[in-house]
């Protein structure tokens, strides 16, 4: 496999850092971003990458980064949006939006906006880590996206997994003619810090020895994302398609809205006025 360039989010931790360590080995030139500065310039460094800081919790730093990482490369061959939480109570961003929206959903959508340019010089994946809360939690009502009239934790975590999935085909029905191959996939289940800082129930079972026995490993999370950044669309994947780990979703894993059209455009339409209202 020729050397790719990697941009990939959430990376100093979890599943990303674990996927980063694992492409490094395979020789790809890695652009890697995290929140905590330690952090992220700690598994740089372990790994000989480039880094980037930026807290999704403001746009600003998003378009800061889409501007510092298109001066330092002219292509990239793979973005992947893995970086994502899931909060406590309503709170929202100085941007104005729901936090664990802007989190998962809004911040990655900008961010693949600003570098489209790059990624079609470059192969063009754009790979967005979702998550099975996209079915067993979410209820979305694209009039309350925002959570301002029904909230709670679980609910705007599943929701805005949702819309990583809607995301990617959406990104697939616009640009795949362009270039563009957008895939988003559910990791299953992985065993890392993800849920401490919130007051989901979730937490509980990140935090107690269950989670050996309930989840997956880090690793085993890195290797599923990167057998989307380091494989072929159209032969490895199929661009445009939800994936449970490495196989297309059932009917019984996602949630019906997946392949709404309507849903898909309705977002999409949202999305980039939300973005667009913070600039």
């Amino acid at each position: 496999m020729p050397q790719r360039t990697i941009l990939l989010t959430g990376a100093s931790d979890g599943i990303g850092a674990a996927a980063a360590r694992q492409l490094a080995e395979r020789g790809h030139r890695l652009l890697l971003v995290g929140r905590s500065a330690e952090k992220t310039a700690t598994v740089a460094r372990e790994l000989g990458a480039e880094h980037f800081v930026a807290d999704f919790a403001r746009l600003d730093d998003v378009r800061a980064l889409a501007h510092d990482v298109r001066r330092a490369t002219d292509r990239i061959d793979v973005l992947a949006n893995n970086a994502g939480a899931i909060l406590g109570r309503r709170t929202l961003t100085a941007d104005g939006n729901e936090a664990t929206l802007q989190v998962n959903h809004l911040a990655p959508f900008l961010l693949t906006q600003l570098l489209l340019p790059t990624l079609q010089a470059g192969e063009g994946i754009v790979v967005n880590t979702a998550s099975s809360a996209a079915r067993r939690l979410a209820r979305f009502d694209i009039d309350d996206l925002q959570g301002a009239r029904s909230y709670s934790p679980n609910r705007a975590y599943g929701n805005a997994k949702l819309a990583n999935i809607l995301h990617a085909r959406g990104l697939q029905s616009r640009y795949g003619d362009a270039g563009i191959s957008a895939v988003a996939f559910d990791p299953g289940n992985v065993r890392t810090g993800f849920g401490t800082g919130s007051s989901s129930l979730l937490r509980v079972i990140w935090r107690t020895p269950l989670s050996r026995l309930l989840l997956v490993s880090p690793e085993q999370g890195g290797t599923t994302l990167i057998f989307f950044a380091d494989g072929t669309p159209g032969t490895t994947w199929q661009p445009g398609t939800f994936y449970t780990e490495r196989y297309p979703a059932t009917a019984d894993q996602t949630n019906p809205l997946v392949h709404a059209d309507a849903a898909v455009d309705a977002l999409w339409e949202r999305s980039e006025a939300l973005v667009a209202r913070s600039a």
